[in-house]
């Protein structure tokens, strides 16, 4: 005999049944393998490396990764912590190949690239692109089509703990993928693929407005009184982090894992609250980074252009704490106070010739590429005879250019009374030679030591003397009246 079941049991017997199912089929969805965003199709991995896949599983899962360079299958088993990361040696540039993971489910990743991978970094000149009208990158959109260029576009999130997950995806280059990233970084990547002729990567991580105190590892900080203090004078802002260690940990720690060729940073106007210290801050970053990615990998950086700050001599003290760190190895500067057309604007429109130069000190120092010049001349030392000072120069061995006006500008003279007056240069083959009938004991020389100071001298080469000074002397930072 069949009894019928009351309809209030049979509900409830049926929502436990869909509630099982639901369980089985999340139980299902959520021990897939799954990859970060930073792996995946249209990805460039660092040529001649060992660079990590990894991802998430469940616990104890064993994957089993194929690589279509070299045929070789390889496996890793999943942690207690359902994460799993296995290494894979790469060979030189080419491509496209495949990347096949099989565990409880497959994932096939198609057209990878082996090539050289870059992390562009930094605040809004950085982060500038055809979103912000800028005409360069408007116009090179329609010819910007290369499957050999790849961009990962990094979005703009903090955490207070470092993460393994970043927002974005792989895209080849071409007029929808450049819709809004990095022109610098884009014109940095197209000059050395052309140059090397091998794919290359740029991943975009940048964030206008912020200081370099939020890239920074928080420990790092907060470990330095003198830093610490001058992170506590940035103020909250609604529009960009602050905090230390917040962009960090959330925009740069989930690509540790990823073998990099090398970084390129533009940055630090939002740091001139405190421009004394902006030195050992950027040293300090640029270590903790290495440290982090386990590899002393180059890193070049622009030095800010000129701008007419609010404050006296911020933007002049800032490019003079940047010059000082080119005292750690595998670091280069590159000077841009020719690139401006307006000391009102922050963001000078001409990025193409910035990332040219950035691109040319990495074809050089990295690559061993001969290039006739690439870096900008810096001043190495003075000596004084009678009223006249000499000032001699690093990277200047062909001499020295006007190239507009009759007298060289931006120089300035002072004696013992420290003050300053517009100096008469004269050029010599080796060397630059100070003087000014106002001053009889001259002590001290400054260059383009100035907010918004542009000079009209150059190398031979074409390239922009680099501000400096001779001095120590204090420096007035009050607000411009």
């Amino acid at each position: 005999m069949i009894v019928a079941m009351p309809r209030v049991l049979f509900k409830q017997l049926l929502k436990a049944l869909s509630f099982c199912f639901f369980l089985t089929i999340s139980f299902t969805a959520f021990s897939a393998i799954r990859l970060p965003n930073i792996i995946g199709s249209n990805m460039v991995l660092q040529q001649k490396s060992e660079t990590a896949i990894w991802g998430w599983s469940n616990p104890s899962e064993k994957i089993y990764i194929t690589t279509s360079w070299n045929n070789q299958k390889d496996s890793v088993v999943a942690d207690g912590n359902a994460k799993w990361k296995l290494n894979l040696k790469t060979p030189e540039a080419g491509g496209p190949y495949t990347i096949t993971l099989k565990g409880e489910n497959s994932i096939v990743l198609d057209n990878i690239m082996i090539g050289e991978v870059w992390v562009c970094s930094g605040q809004s000149n950085m982060e500038w692109s055809s979103l912000q009208k800028l005409q360069q990158i408007i116009d090179e959109m329609p010819n910007s089509q290369n499957n050999n260029i790849r961009l990962f576009h990094v979005a703009k999130t903090t955490s207070p703990y470092p993460q393994d997950y970043v927002e974005g995806s792989w895209k080849v280059s071409g007029p929808d993928a450049l819709k809004g990233f990095s022109a610098v970084a884009y014109f940095f990547a197209k000059e050395l693929q052309q140059k090397l002729n091998v794919p290359v990567a740029v991943i975009n991580t940048s964030w206008g407005g912020t200081p370099a105190e939020t890239w920074t590892p928080a420990e790092k900080v907060n470990s330095s009184d003198v830093l610490a203090k001058s992170a506590a004078m940035q103020k909250t802002v609604p529009w960009w982090p602050v905090t230390p260690g917040y962009a960090y940990n959330s925009m740069i720690y989930p690509l540790l894992n990823l073998s990099i060729a090398g970084a390129i940073w533009y940055q630090g106007e939002g740091n001139t609250v405190m421009p004394f210290t902006y030195g050992q801050l950027f040293a300090e970053m640029i270590q903790s980074w290495r440290a982090a990615w386990k590899k002393d990998f180059p890193f070049y950086y622009v030095q800010i252009a000129p701008f007419n700050y609010g404050n006296n001599n911020v933007g002049n003290l800032i490019r003079e704490q940047q010059a000082k760190v080119l005292n750690l190895p595998k670091t280069g500067m590159v000077v841009i106070s020719d690139l401006v057309n307006d000391v009102k604007n922050i963001h000078p429109t001409n990025k193409k010739d910035v990332a040219l130069r950035l691109a040319n000190y990495a074809l050089a120092e990295t690559y061993g590429k001969s290039l006739t010049s690439y870096k900008s001349p810096m001043f190495k030392r003075m000596d004084i005879t009678g009223n006249k000072v000499n000032l001699y120069f690093d990277n200047a061995a062909n001499g020295f250019k006007l190239n507009a006006g009759k007298a060289a500008t931006e120089f300035y003279l002072a004696g013992p009374d420290k003050v300053f007056v517009p100096a008469v240069i004269k050029i010599e083959k080796d060397r630059l030679v100070a003087s000014s009938p106002e001053v009889k004991n001259p002590v001290a020389v400054r260059f383009s030591f100035s907010n918004g100071g542009m000079s009209n001298i150059f190398s031979k080469e074409g390239l922009p003397v680099a501000p400096f000074r001779t001095d120590d002397w204090v420096v007035d930072t009050s607000k411009v009246k």
